[in-house]
């Protein structure tokens, strides 16, 4: 029986997530190989968190480098590119507009079976005339944000006291009747759906098992090798959900076990059978990861629950929902990937009006040390960084050890 070791299945890991390749050895980036990331990964998350450049932003940035946000954006928004939308997968999400297809059934299940409170919202014959003027007037008048509605008044007790248009305009997005045509200063422009989906998108729609099984082999060869679990967390689909439809990919042969060295032991693992052979490449030593970057908090290479600490002995966690007081590394810290280790962390925080980047805290994990090598490559990555941000100078605040934020200041 082969057991594959901890070095194979790291490589194998960031392979898959496009997270190996050494840096600069990129081609400039263009829309076709932006898109070609976002389909490859198979979605990329949004978040509201802006401490540095917004979550999908930094997921494209970590595995491309400095780029132009503007092709991100066209090819979300721009009519004649729109290759990517907004729709709900691991969480919000630009996913592959080929791949539209599968909100369908859970847009159809909300429709038809809408939640409690919906429902008692909609008793109210004011909301259903709410919807029908918000329909009507995007109807007539194209892309509209929440802001270009009136206030108006709230119902006692009201969803996060969201005034009823709001409501309207997340329900009908919710139910596939709008989609998001735009972005403005990060604010949704929601359009007819029939105005927004390019007419070459499939829209066949398939049943809740079919998109499941696709999004559950979509995972497992995202993620290259895996936990048991962590195809479902892919899409965070529940396990007792997941489970027999993994067995019937395991009977397949779609889905194949592996035994592999992780920190907690020989386990058996889940391979994608498109990465049996490049499973093999990584135990032959072909594939090394070579890269040195820094991942957002809502990185597809975390979307694996427990694979972080099991792979690389690393625990990822965001602590901007942490009381301050209770916080161990900072509000937003970005973890530090060199080759195949995660190596540390840091707090960012970009202050746009005076082109400073702030780092709050840098920690370097137990056990690495701040040899000439890492320094070197974090600070190449923190020049391409601050390009990419605008930033003109940069600040160390603290540092753990303190000799490495001097040392990597040095190198700047």
């Amino acid at each position: 029986m082969t057991i594959y070791p901890l070095t194979a299945l790291r490589a194998l890991a960031l392979h898959a997530t496009r997270l190996d390749t050494p840096n600069g050895s990129e081609p400039l980036a263009s829309l076709d190989s932006i898109y070609e990331t976002v389909n490859h990964l198979g979605a990329v998350q949004i978040d509201t968190l802006q401490m540095v450049a917004r979550a999908h932003y930094l997921t494209l940035w970590s595995r491309h480098g400095d780029y132009d946000r503007a092709l991100f954006d066209r090819l979300a928004f721009d009519p004649s590119e729109r290759r990517i939308f907004e729709g709900w997968q691991h969480a919000a999400c630009y996913i592959p507009t080929s791949e539209y297809r599968y909100q369908m059934p859970q847009q159809r299940s909300l429709r038809e079976n809408p939640s409690n409170w919906y429902t008692r919202w909609l008793n109210d014959i004011h909301h259903k005339e709410t919807v029908d003027f918000v329909r009507e007037r995007i109807r007539r008048e194209g892309a509209l944000r929440v802001s270009d509605f009136e206030r108006g008044d709230h119902p006692p007790g009201a969803w996060w006291n969201w005034r009823p248009a709001k409501v309207a305009l997340e329900y009908l997005f919710a139910f596939g009747d709008l989609m998001i045509a735009d972005r403005v200063k990060f604010q949704r422009a929601y359009d007819l759906a029939e105005r927004v989906l390019p007419e070459w998108a499939d829209r066949t729609e398939p049943t809740a098992e079919e998109r499941d099984r696709f999004w559950l082999e979509r995972g497992a060869k995202a993620l290259g090798v895996s936990l048991p679990r962590n195809p479902a967390d892919y899409t965070w689909m529940k396990l007792t959900k997941a489970r027999p439809l993994l067995a019937d990919l395991l009977r397949n042969g779609i889905l194949v076990e592996v035994q592999g060295e992780t920190l907690t032991g020989v386990q058996t693992l889940l391979v994608h059978r498109d990465q049996a052979e490049v499973l093999e490449r990584a135990a032959n030593g072909e594939i090394r990861p070579q890269r040195t970057t820094f991942l957002n908090p809502f990185d597809n290479l975390w979307w694996a629950q427990g694979r972080d600490e099991a792979f690389w002995g690393f625990r990822q966690r965001l602590e901007a929902y942490v009381p301050a007081p209770k916080r161990i590394y900072g509000y937003f810290c970005l973890p530090i990937l060199h080759h195949d280790r995660l190596v540390g962390r840091f707090d960012p925080k970009m202050e746009r009006k005076t082109g400073l980047l702030r780092l709050k805290a840098l920690h370097l994990e137990p056990g690495i040390a701040p040899d000439d090598e890492l320094t070197a490559d974090v600070a190449a990555a923190l020049r391409d960084f601050m390009r990419f941000h605008g930033a003109k100078d940069l600040v160390i605040e603290a540092s753990n050890p303190p000799g490495f934020g001097e040392k990597l200041a040095k190198a700047l």
